[in-house]
């Protein structure tokens, strides 16, 4: 088997393993709350094709970055807002990085300026993945959740996309 790591866009044939991909990854440690999808559809609606770029490596995904405006305003289209999602078998075999740099490169070629995200403080292993990969931290909503009995806060994070 090829552990060569390949990048693409979203596509219909992907919602079922994007689904199983969120249930092994979104849990108090890296969500709010756990990401449920009542149904395929319910999930192609709020994920429609080419609104990520997914990683494999053979024929299997291994992960995937969403992204989409932060907000409808025209003003804002020069930001995406990010998800990142590892299956964990695959965390630290450079999946994570090379999603990012494709997003960077996709986002530079779209005339994206910046990139942003969000991560949890009970999240230390996305918040250094995060910073070498060139995010920085530009707010914290301080104990924003109450997850496992404890307040969490909420860490807003962005990257300029080079070139711009």
């Amino acid at each position: 088997m090829s552990d060569i790591i390949w990048t693409r866009l979203s596509q219909m044939r992907d919602a079922e393993a994007l689904m199983e991909l969120d249930k092994l990854v979104w849990e108090e440690n890296t969500s709010p709350t756990p990401i449920v999808w009542k149904s395929r559809e319910h999930y192609l609606q709020k994920c429609p094709p080419g609104t990520q770029l997914i990683a494999g490596v053979g024929d299997r995904i291994c992960g995937y970055v969403g992204f989409d405006y932060p907000t409808p305003l025209e003003s804002n289209r020069h930001v995406y807002e990010l998800n990142i999602a590892v299956h964990p078998d695959y965390q630290g075999r450079g999946i994570g990085r090379t999603l990012m740099e494709a997003i960077k490169e996709m986002a530079a070629e779209r005339g994206v300026r910046k990139l942003c995200l969000r991560v949890l403080a009970s999240n230390p292993g996305g918040l250094a993945f995060y910073k070498k990969c060139g995010f920085v931290e530009q707010g914290r909503l301080v104990e924003e959740f109450w997850i496992g009995g404890r307040y969490v806060d909420d860490i807003l994070m962005w990257c300029p996309v080079a070139g711009h």
